[in-house]
């Protein structure tokens, strides 16, 4: 059986990156094409990822300006890590020469395009398309990402936040008014090709602070998230901040109970939702989710707590934002796209410490 023939658009980036050290080292899969959407000239691949040097499938490998007829002729999937804006001047010619497409960026993430182009300020030039895409969160929509051609790959706050709440807003366990998710993120979630000055190192060093407060544009997608697995529509307060790390996410999640609604009843609800997820580790009771324990994999770890005085619960959720939050779950799409066992290429064990 031949191997799935696959092109990064946006190569030279952070997820860029993690998606050639998964694809490079997944059975199933040989990279054909590697290009970067602002560039006028080739790159060697070493030059733009040293940590790839003397990887004999990759050496001597060119990134390459992009060419949307190059990545149509030679490729089964595209992965396109690019900023938002940048897909959907890409995907209508992929998908018309019969290429899988798996969006990194928020583009086909809403479903809205209103929402999108209040949240993004930018124009959606593709609203006939966002039907079409499958919002690429396994635990969600794993039958319908089997069966589709376009899948909107989540953004790594609201996958960590979705995991977190789903399980108990699919089951009415909490009040849906009173949600509030408060992440924490890693510098390399802003990406490598936006380093402003917040970014540099002596600004984010020995320091802890928030952004965006009230204004990310992950906010529509957490509640277009959960509000499809409730039922009924939901807002909720979203407030990210800024670690002085590399990578890693974690989430507290806050809401208040139902009447009947005690800790047994919520750890039944997190157990039986995520029992058969490969990717979805429930901590047992006394554990909490701490980010150095999922960096480096696929994985995302839940745990929680009852404030019986409060009447509220408190969820944690951890994960990697470039693998599970990006690159891991791209593949895991993948797999599932192509009909392979979703966990193939994925099963690596965290880095530690």
């Amino acid at each position: 059986m031949s191997k799935i023939r696959s092109g990064i658009v946006g190569a030279a980036g952070y997820v860029g990156g993690e998606l050639i050290r998964l694809l490079q080292m997944h059975p199933e899969t040989e990279i054909v094409v590697l290009s970067r959407v602002r560039a006028e000239e080739a790159q060697d691949l070493v030059e733009v990822h040293p940590q790839f040097r003397e990887v004999e499938s990759l050496c001597g490998r060119p990134v390459s300006p992009f060419d949307v007829s190059l990545l149509a002729g030679e490729c089964e999937v595209v992965f396109i890590a690019a900023p938002h804006g940048q897909a959907m001047r890409i995907v209508p010619d992929l998908l018309e020469k019969g290429v899988k497409v798996i969006d990194m960026g928020a583009d086909f993430r809403l479903k809205d395009a209103e929402v999108f182009e209040q949240w993004y300020k930018t124009r959606h030039t593709q609203p006939d398309l966002l039907s079409q895409a499958v919002y690429g969160l396994p635990e969600v929509n794993r039958d319908e990402i089997k069966q589709a051609s376009l899948v909107a790959n989540p953004g790594c706050y609201p996958t960590s936040a979705a995991l977190a709440l789903i399980p108990l807003v699919s089951e009415k366990l909490i009040d849906l008014r009173s949600l509030i998710v408060d992440s924490k993120s890693g510098v390399s979630g802003a990406g490598r090709s936006k380093m402003t000055l917040d970014y540099f190192f002596t600004e984010v060093v020995s320091d802890f602070k928030a952004y965006s407060v009230g204004t990310h544009r992950h906010t529509p997608e957490i509640e277009q998230t959960l509000s499809i697995v409730a039922g009924e529509s939901l807002t909720l307060s979203f407030t990210p901040h800024l670690l002085p790390i590399s990578r890693g996410i974690l989430s507290t999640a806050y809401a208040t109970l139902t009447e009947e609604t005690g800790a047994d009843r919520i750890r039944a609800a997190f157990e039986a939702r995520y029992e058969t997820e490969p990717f979805v580790r429930v901590l047992p009771e006394g554990h909490l989710p701490q980010i150095k324990y999922v960096v480096g994999s696929n994985f995302c770890d839940v745990g929680f707590a009852v404030d019986s005085r409060t009447n509220r619960v408190i969820v944690l959720s951890s994960l990697d934002n470039l693998i599970k939050g990006a690159a891991g779950q791209a593949l895991q799409n993948m797999n599932l796209m192509f009909g392979l066992p979703e966990t193939t290429g994925l099963l690596q064990t965290p880095f530690f410490p």
